[in-house]
């Protein structure tokens, strides 16, 4: 993307990453673009829920691994100037989770929106029940404003987006894929300065600074996060998976690898992997090794890592692979083999946890899946049909690490309409919607526990506030060459686990063009 290749500025090693800690209660994607929808009801667009980030949503399976690798869609270009988001210096460095999820005040009701009619655009990832709740959070602005949003959902959000702003035809609002690709945009001078939008005093009273922080390009906020997830959460079904575990939860890696053995013995695979996600294939897999390498090397090793800091073939990154590899190496470790996985919809993987026998027993996805759960199985209940624990422990030394992301939106055209949404979706009675809806976070500090539609949503936003280490999502603060290739190597190690050592020699060869200033 255009922009001039300089430092994200984030507070300190994200570390506990108070921005998701504070979250009193506390996950984007890619492919062709879909018909607009509006909030008042037109048919669902498919869309793609990334990662990345996080929440990528569904695309259509991609049968071959050949398709699945494909880079993002014509018209997303590799930028020539890609960006480097520099050292999370600081922040809270030895802030505690408790201190900073402190509860807030509940919020005074926002004053009634102005009636100003005419139309927003919107270009976001969300696609089949997380569309819905998008368009659900929305529906009161369009009530009271008279605006009408027209949305518009795609899997191949990169692409698109980038093919639109630099064609001089971008959309008011978007999602953004992450705060790498933010920066590009707004040092492009193609994002609007939200200083001028929102009250950042507001915002600062309902946002840990961290939040905002990394919504903020070289002192302007052009960014606001509207949802966050917890990643590397391991999902079962409690009926069936306490039959095979004994009824207790993993503890640290190697218990988990005992119990996949044991489950893989006995016939039937332990786990259930999708990684196909249209143009954004392979990220899930981003997730998995983002997981590993933060619970491995640590947390300052991790910041090294995204920063392109410490080569892909250092000894470090190449163990979190081989670790990963235990898993996705070994088809009896995965319904459906290696093929499988590439061809299998990371939103439908886990189904077959709740077939009658299930066809497999944990899934690792992060908080955004049980959306996806009930969409498909709508007699599923929480807790009684699904649960989850949290991503075991490998060095001790490391323990209660979480790895979290968040959902981006910016401003790319300055109307009175696309003021109004902005300011809208920072309130804590907008976030508020799609929290009740399940299947969201949200970083309002002023979004209640109450809120959370479930034990387990609650406990989801309590594990932000109780995590000793938090990182934000690392593919997601990578320059976009480095997210794309970590996309696609994902996809070429699960197909040719024997090539690890190529594999990451062309990530590093990415990684000297891409962290150029």
């Amino acid at each position: 993307m255009p922009g001039t290749p300089r430092a994200i500025h984030l507070s300190a090693p994200l570390v506990a990453l108070t921005l998701l800690l504070s979250a009193c209660a506390g996950g984007g994607t890619t492919g062709p673009a879909a018909a607009p929808t509006t909030a008042a009801g037109a048919a669902a667009t498919t869309g793609a829920a990334v990662g990345g980030a996080p929440t990528r949503a569904a695309a259509a399976a991609t049968s071959a691994p050949a398709a699945a690798t494909s880079a993002p869609a014509a018209g997303g270009a590799t930028p020539s100037a890609a960006r480097t988001p520099a050292a999370t210096t600081g922040a809270a460095a030895g802030a505690t989770p408790a201190a900073t999820s402190a509860a807030a005040a509940p919020a005074a009701p926002s004053a009634p929106l102005e009636k100003i009619g005419g139309t927003v655009t919107v270009l976001g990832t969300w696609g089949g029940s997380e569309q819905d709740s998008f368009l659900a959070m929305v529906k009161p602005f369009e009530d009271q404003t008279g605006v009408t949003v027209q949305y518009e959902g795609t899997r191949d959000l990169n692409a698109i987006l980038t093919t639109r702003v630099q064609g001089g035809n971008p959309p008011d609002v978007a999602g953004l894929p992450g705060p790498g690709q933010m920066a590009e945009f707004a040092r492009a001078g193609k994002l609007i300065d939200l200083s001028q939008v929102l009250d950042m005093n507001a915002m600062r009273q309902q946002y840990s600074e961290d939040w905002i922080t990394l919504g903020t390009v070289d002192g302007k906020p052009v960014g606001i996060f509207i949802k966050a997830a917890v990643k590397g959460s391991i999902w079962y079904n409690p009926k069936e998976f306490s039959k095979v575990s004994g009824g207790t939860p993993p503890k640290n890696w190697n218990d988990l690898m005992a119990l996949s053995e044991k489950i893989a013995n006995s016939g039937t695979a332990p786990w259930c992997i999708g990684l196909a996600s249209g143009a954004a294939s392979g990220w899930p897999g981003t997730d998995w090794l983002e997981d590993i390498f933060l619970r491995q090397a640590g947390p300052d090793k991790y910041d090294q890592w995204w920063q392109g800091k410490i080569a892909w073939t250092s000894p470090e990154v190449k163990q979190a692979w081989q670790t990963w590899g235990q898993i996705v190496a070994n088809d009896k470790m995965v319904f459906g083999g290696r093929q499988g996985m590439l061809a299998t919809n990371f939103q439908d993987a886990g189904n077959v946890l709740f077939t009658s026998p299930p066809r497999c027993y944990m899934m690792h996805q992060g908080s955004f899946i049980t959306d996806f759960f009930v969409k498909a199985n709508p007699n599923l209940k929480p807790v009684d049909d699904f649960n989850f624990f949290p991503f075991p422990d490998i060095d001790p030394q490391y323990s209660g690490s979480i790895e979290a992301a968040g959902d981006l939106f910016g401003m790319f055209k300055d109307t009175p309409q696309a003021r109004a949404l902005i300011k809208y979706l920072t309130t804590p009675e907008a976030q508020t919607i799609w929290v009740k809806r399940g299947g969201a976070i949200s970083p309002n500090k002023q979004v209640s526990l109450d809120a959370y539609p479930d034990p387990i949503s609650k406990e989801l936003a309590q594990t932000l506030t109780s995590a000793k280490i938090v990182r934000f999502d690392a593919s997601d603060l990578m320059p976009e060459a480095m997210n794309n290739a970590f996309w696609k190597a994902i996809l070429d190690y699960v197909q040719s686990p024997n090539n690890l050592d190529s594999i990451l020699a062309n990530l590093d060869k990415v990684q000297q063009d891409a962290y150029k200033h």
